[in-house]
């Protein structure tokens, strides 16, 4: 198996080609072990195929997830700044 540091890249003819032998009947735990794959990897593969047509992981997944996660973590921010100077302002306004 890839070292967790340096995962191994595969382009797209590639896992196609892994797929379709998948299909085709060939049993799974040979073709991992031919190609020394995951079992994860290859289910992934496959399940991106049927759903999508694609193995990209940007393709299979929906349009929330494709979002930055840098937004959220500023709206998230900015809302704890609001609370925070709602709950002040009576504090500041008694003096």
């Amino acid at each position: 198996m890839a070292d967790p540091k340096h995962p191994r890249h595969y382009d797209e003819a590639f896992k196609r080609q892994i797929v379709q032998s998948c299909e085709s009947g060939k049993p799974s735990r040979e073709i991992r072990a031919e190609y020394d794959i995951a079992r994860s990897t290859l289910r992934r593969w496959v399940q991106g195929i049927r759903d999508s047509g694609s193995t990209r992981a940007a393709d299979n997944r929906t349009p929330g997830q494709n979002e930055p996660v840098e937004p959220g973590r500023r709206d998230r921010r900015l809302e704890m700044e609001v609370d925070v100077s709602g709950q002040a302002a009576p504090v500041f306004a008694r003096k």
